[in-house]
């Protein structure tokens, strides 16, 4: 969805850097007080945020996870820039669906995904991170982008 998101800024000639956050945080091994690496991703996000600001992007899609209000500040601490976080709504038996046509034969971490997925799914609940919220449930990958682009005003018409 972020490249997408992407991909219609660029097509309105909005210049712009998309950043998987997962991405930024994937090394081994990772610290055991911090298991989902999140120091060494924002760390990689201040640099990275900077080079492609200081390059022209006027706008930054992040595809990511904010399970709380206090992560959220530390991702706008290192981006230097304000968010417009939108919470991408999945019916928990889509995201299975998905979780098991894209893990294939991986069963050890299908396992982990669908664990993950129903807790993360309260944690967003309780945690009322985002400023808006788009159901992807049924939409293709490109209506969600558009739908998501709009709600954050950076698209018109």
């Amino acid at each position: 969805m972020a490249d997408a998101a992407g991909g219609l800024l660029a097509d309105a000639e909005i210049p712009n850097a998309v950043m998987d956050l997962d991405r930024l945080c994937n090394s081994w091994p990772t610290p055991a007080a911090d298991p989902f690496n999140f120091g060494m991703l924002l760390r990689n996000l201040r640099c990275m945020a900077r080079s492609f600001l200081d390059a022209g992007a006027t706008r930054l899609v992040l595809a990511g996870v904010a399970e709380s209000r206090a992560e959220r500040k530390q991702y706008e601490e290192a981006l230097g820039i304000g968010l417009a976080v939108c919470r991408l709504r999945v019916q928990l038996p889509m995201v299975h669906r998905r979780l098991a046509h894209r893990h294939g034969d991986d069963h050890a971490g299908l396992s982990w995904h669908l664990n993950r997925s129903g807790e993360l799914d309260r944690i967003l609940d309780d945690a009322e991170v985002e400023d808006f919220t788009i159901d992807a449930t049924d939409t293709s990958v490109s209506a969600t982008a558009m739908a998501v682009l709009h709600r954050a005003n950076w698209l018109s018409g």
